[in-house]
């Protein structure tokens, strides 16, 4: 299998919104605050539009088999980074996992961040997730910031 990315184009929407779902399907275990109907996290359409947002597809025998986007972000004051990149819509197909392909979409999408002149990457994972921390971390990432949350309604406080 040889395995290539490139920037999406419009004409890859139809196959990156169902990307979309088959993310939020993978996540709904890791979070029960998703409504349980449809939903979207993304305006994929405007993403692939933007200046400020990088899409990228990877490719096995003309099938888009993995998609992954890159958005520059302001910095907040008291970091050293003005701007940074946020990493988001990292997906895979069942039938290409484990064979590089994420990290390959994260190296396209590195290779996007530095012409722009950033060099902090950031990402959202999971806790429960080490099949994706595992796979990030091959990417080069280290675990930064626990986000943590609790929900008063289900919480029994005594």
């Amino acid at each position: 299998m040889k395995f290539t990315t490139r920037e999406a184009r419009i004409e890859d929407l139809e196959t990156l919104l169902e990307f979309e779902q088959g993310v939020i399907n993978f996540e709904r275990p890791f979070d029960p605050t998703l409504k349980e109907e449809k939903i979207n996290y993304y305006d994929i359409e405007a993403m692939i539009a933007a200046k400020d947002v990088f899409v990228v597809v990877a490719i096995n025998c003309n099938e888009i088999v993995g998609s992954g986007y890159a958005r520059i972000e302001n910095g907040k004051p008291y970091l050293k980074h003005k701007k940074y990149a946020y990493l988001g819509f990292m997906f895979v197909k069942e039938n290409s996992r484990g064979k590089g392909v994420n990290k390959m979409v994260v190296d396209a999408l590195n290779e996007w961040i530095i012409a722009h002149g950033i060099d902090e990457v950031r990402l959202d994972v999971y806790v429960d997730n080490p099949g994706a921390i595992r796979a990030y971390e091959k990417a080069g990432f280290k675990g930064h910031l626990l986000n943590m949350r609790m929900s008063l309604k289900d919480n029994n406080r005594k």
